[in-house]
């Protein structure tokens, strides 16, 4: 007998992951995904050129909640959600991260009885005042399955004294890594459009609201990451909560090169190539990692411990990596959607 499982998904990171994820459904028999694009991330660039570039499948249902505070983006998403699972009655709710989305999706499924599967789950950064901590745990707790990408995201979750339906998969990002890895050298230009060659630039991100929403912490970013650039230009797509605060706070940065978000083979192609990577996303970190380049990361801690005590990551202000770098066994040898998606086949069965 068929199933149906109904993926949430809102941001940019979710839409990677998706993508991995979703192409191991189409190739099971006896399940049917669905997706609910909450449209959290709602801008061509950040939304519609992931779903072209990475085959996901055209949404289900598309209810455009984007901006406005988080309690209110997240309450409407979970009305919406709500309607829709009721409507539709599926076997399961997939949801990935830590985002609003995330929340929401959980949230409506709990409530109507509906089991939850939690794609990297287990994370934790015990930064409280960070929203997606909220969200992780949150989803957690809820979740009927667990899908953690790494060992230590196992003992966190028993830690919480939760230990039953929890799996280590490995990480979805890898997957997606592997599929984009080779197909952006030759699907994107963006070296050539920017004028910059193989090692001699820097990738900048940052988009939390941890960094951006405190001023005087921003500026201080900023003015750490020209320091950086004094040596090497560093390209810094910039996410549309940032751009806000550069232009609040009349900000323009020195030997930075500014842009809009770029799409997902051409942010590979930018990994590819970079000397550094600088950036306050869990999952730039990741992925800086699966192109063998060292990584700053932004913030004053991070869910991937990993990556730091094999030396290729570091919080800014520490001096100095871990030696020697070493590789991480942890993320999988890209089948962790194939893992997922026969663990819930199973579990549904």
């Amino acid at each position: 007998m068929n199933k149906n499982v109904l993926s949430v998904v809102g941001a940019r990171p979710q839409f990677v992951k998706a993508g991995a994820v979703s192409r191991a459904f189409l190739a099971t028999p006896g399940l049917t995904e669905r997706i609910v694009h909450t449209g959290q991330h709602f801008d061509d660039n950040m939304s519609e050129v992931f779903f072209r570039e990475l085959d996901i499948p055209k949404p289900a249902h598309n209810l455009g909640i984007g901006g406005g505070p988080q309690g209110q983006m997240t309450g409407r998403m979970l009305e919406a959600i709500e309607a829709i699972l009721i409507d539709e009655k599926p076997d399961m709710v997939l949801v990935y991260g830590d985002t609003n989305s995330t929340l929401a999706g959980t949230l409506a499924a709990a409530k109507l009885h509906i089991p939850v599967a939690h794609v990297e789950a287990g994370l934790r950064s015990f930064n409280r005042r960070m929203p997606e901590e909220i969200n992780r745990v949150m989803a957690d707790h809820l979740s009927a399955m667990l899908f953690c990408p790494t060992s230590v995201s196992v003992a966190n979750l028993a830690s919480e004294g939760i230990v039953r339906n929890v799996h280590h998969v490995g990480d979805v990002m890898y997957d997606a890594t592997v599929f984009a890895r080779d197909q952006a050298q030759a699907a994107s230009s963006i070296l050539e459009r920017l004028g910059l060659e193989d090692g001699a630039y820097g990738l900048c991100t940052v988009h939390r609201a941890e960094s951006t929403d405190d001023p005087v912490l921003f500026a201080e970013l900023i003015q750490y990451l020209e320091r950086v650039a004094a040596d090497n230009p560093i390209v810094f797509p910039v996410h549309p909560r940032t751009r806000k605060t550069l232009d609040a706070l009349g900000i323009t940065p020195k030997n930075l090169i500014l842009m809009d978000p770029v799409g997902y083979f051409d942010i590979h192609r930018l990994l590819s190539g970079a000397a550094l990577v600088l950036t306050d996303s869990g999952g730039l970190q990741k992925e800086a990692y699966f192109h063998g380049v060292p990584c700053v990361t932004l913030r004053t801690e991070t869910e991937w411990v990993e990556t730091i005590s094999s030396g290729w990551n570091r919080l800014w202000r520490h001096e100095g990596y871990a030696t020697p770098r070493t590789p991480i066994d942890e993320y999988g040898a890209g089948d962790a959607a194939q893992k997922i998606v026969t663990l819930i086949k199973q579990q549904l069965s």
